[in-house]
């Protein structure tokens, strides 16, 4: 007998293509004219967050907004990032980027409220850590129905699918 249809619903960021990103702002600050003399980097900062110096609020802000640019040209979602205000240190202006990852727990609420309420007539889901498995006991063509609509909810970041088992891929822009 085949197994219950089941999907998870997580958000994850790909860390080699923010990486890619970072590399290619920290090489547009060192060619770009504007970015000259002010002493612009931009380096990660432990696993999940980057920081970015420079010697003016406004330079750090910059950095930021390249960054942003090549993290959309390489397809990361922008609500993944966490920016801080900058922060004057010493002479130069220090911007703390968290990247954030995995649902918080109001989120996981909504979608699965969500998913009871717009998702066909049997399907369930729980909240297990910063994830959200849900299945539908019935029917693989009615199990599809829930991840569309949370797609055009928006509520999440990333449908995306569970490394550990075979589940459904998408994700919301």
């Amino acid at each position: 007998m085949p197994a219950e249809p089941s999907f998870d619903i997580v958000s994850r960021i790909d860390r080699q293509e923010v990486d890619n990103a970072l590399n290619q702002t920290a090489k547009e600050i060192g060619t770009r004219f504007d970015f000259r003399g002010v002493g612009a980097s931009i380096a990660w900062s432990g696993d999940h967050a980057i920081d970015i110096r420079a010697n003016s609020e406004e330079r750090a802000k910059a950095v930021l907004d390249v960054f942003k640019e090549k993290l959309v040209k390489r397809g990361v979602s922008l609500k993944a990032l966490d920016p801080g205000d900058p922060k004057p240190s010493g002479k130069e202006y220090r911007l703390g980027v968290g990247l954030k990852e995995g649902i918080s727990s109001d989120d996981a609420r909504k979608i699965s409220k969500l998913i009871r309420d717009v998702g066909p007539k049997g399907v369930r889901a729980q909240v297990q850590g910063e994830e959200l498995p849900w299945d539908d006991g019935r029917q693989r063509r009615t199990a599809g129905q829930a991840p569309a609509q949370i797609r055009r909810d928006r509520t999440t970041e990333t449908v995306d699918r569970n490394p550990k088992s075979d589940r459904r891929v998408g994700k919301t822009k």
